[in-house]
């Protein structure tokens, strides 16, 4: 019962995170319940899976009702994460499964934090990036938005799948540069949000019929998170996110060389 409310306690601040930034799901959640809780890799990147579409529910319906989601964005997004995710999770049935040693995934789960959290550092200067080149060239890259979408959805799908991080720390730092207009802050937490969801939802549904998934934590993970992102989702505008942001960014930047060493 103890280790049950440790778990909620755990989902609750998972979910306050998502909520104000639209990051740190999977990136974080599945390191805690592998390094502090002992939860096996595999089993932890399945649970986190559902466990982040479940929750990313109730924050992209708190964005929904604000307006703040761009779904043009997030239908090019989907168009390549979800076919990749559904590809990634048949390979993992077939090839991998449980039987995926445990070194492999938190190598590649170490490789993912890594990546996450230099694009979380450089950002900003990904968003310059993306504004210059608006200005500069705007047909052209306008032109190009659409196809360097979905391209960002198939590497997305691919990664979430296999480690449970992306969908959100990533997936906001690939938006800043391809979008860096017409996504304001705001906006660009719903609309991560939204397209995370059903990403989340195909990647977990894959490992549910390998069977890395363990509904007991699930249900306590769940307990503390809804409440938790509605609550961070409700404060979103008000909240110092990038400050936020970069905190989270040294975390996983540490936790992620930890698992490389």
């Amino acid at each position: 019962m103890i280790d049950g409310w440790l778990y909620s306690i755990a989902g609750a601040g998972v979910g306050f995170i998502v909520g104000v930034t639209g990051i740190g799901g999977g990136a974080l959640m599945t390191p805690i319940l592998v390094m502090l809780f002992g939860v096996s890799p595999a089993l932890a990147v399945g649970t986190d899976l559902l466990f982040a579409s479940i929750t990313k529910f109730f924050g992209a319906a708190m964005h929904g009702r604000h307006g703040t989601i761009d779904w043009l964005v997030v239908r090019r997004l989907a168009l390549g994460s979800l076919p990749a995710a559904g590809l990634t999770a048949a390979f993992l049935a077939v090839y991998g499964g449980q039987k995926i040693g445990e070194g492999v995934i938190l190598h590649l789960l170490g490789v993912a934090l890594v990546l996450t959290a230099i694009g979380l550092l450089l950002k900003g200067r990904l968003h310059q990036i993306g504004r210059r080149l608006r200005t500069d060239i705007p047909a052209k890259f306008k032109g190009m938005q659409p196809a360097l979408t979905v391209l960002a959805g198939v590497i997305l799908g691919v990664l979430v799948t296999m480690t449970s991080v992306g969908a959100g720390a990533l997936g906001t730092v690939m938006m800043v540069y391809l979008y860096p207009y017409r996504l304001t802050p705001a906006k660009l937490v719903g609309t991560d949000l939204a397209h995370a969801l059903p990403l989340a939802l195909v990647a977990g549904m894959g490992h549910l019929l390998i069977g890395n998934v363990d509904f007991a934590l699930l249900g306590w993970l769940l307990l503390g998170s809804i409440p938790g992102i509605v609550a961070g989702s409700l404060i979103s505008t008000r909240a110092p996110a990038a400050w936020v942001a970069r905190a989270i960014a040294v975390l996983l930047a540490i936790i992620g060389v930890r698992l490389l060493a």
